[in-house]
């Protein structure tokens, strides 16, 4: 681009309306992609790269890099288009449609639009260039004969799969794969010398190294052998495989932690409450292998007061260390049958951060004092070092509680005034639940039971008995204590949301309703418990349980949010996150906790 051009056009990004934007979020900013979209429509004509760069005086490489990242990610968002001719220009929004690609096994698709709007179909044609889980933009070709909206591909923005599970065959001196992936319906061809060791009908991970194109599937080679059709574990090896879960630690991870031993050190139970001599107890399931949350009670003179714990992860997981990478790459635990990939190492999930029974263990507690009626009257949260005084089960505390299992019962004699105190508590805060109208629908869980070589024996349904009750009510409210804590002091934080039912979908449950003869009460802004109320009438009937499913589908779907909208379905003003949480909480203080004891 000429001088006189760039002084005609006079961009420069000093004048980006977005600068004070761009400088916050960035060290060294550039110009805003607002203020590059204005300079291509101000021109008139695609530019490059360079004329962009000319165009904004960038010239330092550190300024060029930066402006070509932002072009990519320009480019894979649809908000420009790289031509042939190795420039940018502007897409016509009107015409052209940005979306993820989503495979069928028949060899057809669609596109799922950023914008939210209606899916468009993709023919088999169209899909050839593509693999599922693509990025592309299309352009609306028509309407097909059952009048959905027909794409065309105009561009591939983005490619998002680079490896594919599945299975080798080897047929008239053709080696292919046929992926696991029924999304993906093309196989690939593996090159010439590139199956290695793999055999016919191993299950193996072919790496795409030629993306397909309209006229040539993908092309591939075997970077790894799982091993034969249906072994032992294969269908865990495969699910890992297929959906790229990270299951390797990173060497500078494990450099990270070499220095954590099993025990906790003296020095990091310092400033800390001494909850050691409190009979806390874990209550899980017989499979559970690691124990979050511990759970003690006392009577007091006005009611009782709870002690719920987790481990505490923070002291553990600093800000933006390697351990702190990982666990936002991993997310969350992925768990299987009889396997689990940890979110954290297991020096950590099953031993410092798991409240193992007679051992020493940092904790984050809520301690609530709730009245006789189950009203929470205050809360606070402290960290504390705690002791667990035993590992129990759903079942052992079942059936000491309800059932009266003597010989539990005396196993357990020193916990058993604790335990009771429990089950007394819970019993009053069932009461206050069921009179607010939260919800506790008659779902039906299962858990797998495998026989020899891993092999799925039987599928057993899960008795959900009041142990399960009782935690679960006392994680809520220490749940719901979280919450108000955070709101009171304006802390940043992400609720669980959830909120009553659209006026389509109440239309719905109430036309499904009167064709049953069954009447639901609450009018236009029904409320738990009128939901409570319709499934306690039809409980005996032979179809409640599909009455039940289309009452839970008539509710809007709980997502997570900062914003404080309470929860429906729990009839609470406000939520925090399950567990109250270990995230919440724990990096809660991590990151705000010197504040806030200092304001102390």
């Amino acid at each position: 681009m000429s001088s006189k051009s760039k002084k005609d056009v006079d961009f420069n990004s000093t004048k980006d309306p977005y600068a004070q934007r761009e400088a916050e979020k960035y060290e060294n900013p550039i110009p805003s992609r607002e203020l590059i979209l204005q300079l291509i429509e101000h021109t008139g004509k695609p530019l490059s790269r360079v004329d962009i760069a000319e165009a904004f005086s960038l010239e330092n490489e550190d300024d060029l890099e930066a402006l070509r990242r932002r072009l990519r990610a320009m480019e894979r968002d649809g908000q420009l288009l790289f031509n042939r001719g190795q420039q940018y220009c502007l897409v016509n929004n009107k015409d052209l449609i940005v979306g993820r690609i989503i495979g069928h096994p028949d060899g057809f698709g669609f596109v799922r639009p950023d914008d939210g709007s209606d899916d468009l179909y993709l023919s088999p044609r169209e899909m050839n260039p593509l693999l599922h889980n693509d990025r592309a933009m299309v352009r609306v070709a028509g309407i097909d004969k059952k009048g959905r909206r027909e794409g065309a591909v105009v561009e591939i923005l983005e490619r998002n799969t680079h490896q594919i599970v599945g299975r080798l065959y080897k047929e008239d001196g053709f080696t292919y794969v046929v992926p696991d992936n029924k999304n993906i319906a093309q196989t690939v061809l593996v090159l010439r010398g590139g199956a290695g060791k793999a055999k016919q009908g191993q299950i193996v991970i072919a790496e795409i190294v030629e993306q397909p194109t309209k006229l040539r599937q993908p092309i591939g080679r075997i970077i790894e052998v799982l091993g034969d059709h249906l072994a032992p574990g294969m269908e865990i090896e495969m699910a890992i495989r297929s959906h790229e879960l990270p299951h390797l630690w990173p060497e500078e991870l494990l450099e990270e932690i070499k220095s954590l031993s099993e025990e906790v050190p003296e020095s990091a139970k310092e400033n800390r409450v001494d909850l050691r001599n409190i009979p806390l107890v874990t209550i899980d399931g017989e499979d559970a292998r690691d124990f979050d949350d511990a759970v003690y009670c006392k009577r007091t003179p006005k009611g009782w007061k709870l002690l719920v714990a987790i481990a505490d992860v923070s002291h553990y997981v600093q800000v933006n260390s390697e351990l702190d990478k990982e666990a936002k790459n991993r997310s969350t635990s992925v768990y299987f049958p009889e396997q689990v990939i940890p979110m954290l190492p297991e020096i950590l999930s099953n031993g410092l951060c798991s409240l193992n029974p007679d051992v020493d263990r940092l904790c984050m507690v809520c301690e609530i004092l709730i009245d006789e009626q189950g009203k929470v009257m205050r809360s606070k949260f402290f960290d504390a070092v705690m002791r667990s005084h035993a590992r129990l089960t759903y079942t052992e505390v079942a059936g000491m509680l309800v059932d009266g299992d003597k010989v539990l019962a005396e196993k357990y004699k020193p916990l058993m005034p604790h335990l009771r105190e429990l089950y007394a508590l819970y019993k009053v805060m069932r009461v206050s639940r069921e009179q607010r109208g939260a919800m506790d629908f008659d779902t039906q869980e299962t858990r797998i039971i495998f026989g020899i070589d891993r092999k799925i024996e039987k599928i057993v349904p899960v008795v959900r008995n009041d142990a399960h009750k009782l935690i679960e009510e006392f994680m809520i409210t220490a749940n719901g204590a979280a919450a108000r804590f955070l709101n009171a002091k304006k802390i940043p934080k992400l609720l669980r949301v959830h909120e009553g039912p659209s006026a389509d979908k109440l239309l719905n449950l109430k036309t499904f309703l009167g064709e049953l003869g069954l009447k639901f009460g609450g009018g236009v802004n029904p409320t738990p418990l009128d939901y409570m109320h319709l499934v306690e009438s039809v409980k005996n009937r032979p179809d409640a349980h599909l009455i039940q499913t289309v009452l839970l589908r008539s509710m809007s779907q709980a997502v997570y949010s900062p914003e404080l909208k309470g929860h429906f379905g729990l009839a609470l003003d406000a939520y925090a996150l399950p567990l109250f949480d270990v995230i919440l909480i724990c990096w809660f203080i991590a990151l705000y906790g010197t504040a806030y004891k200092a304001k102390k």
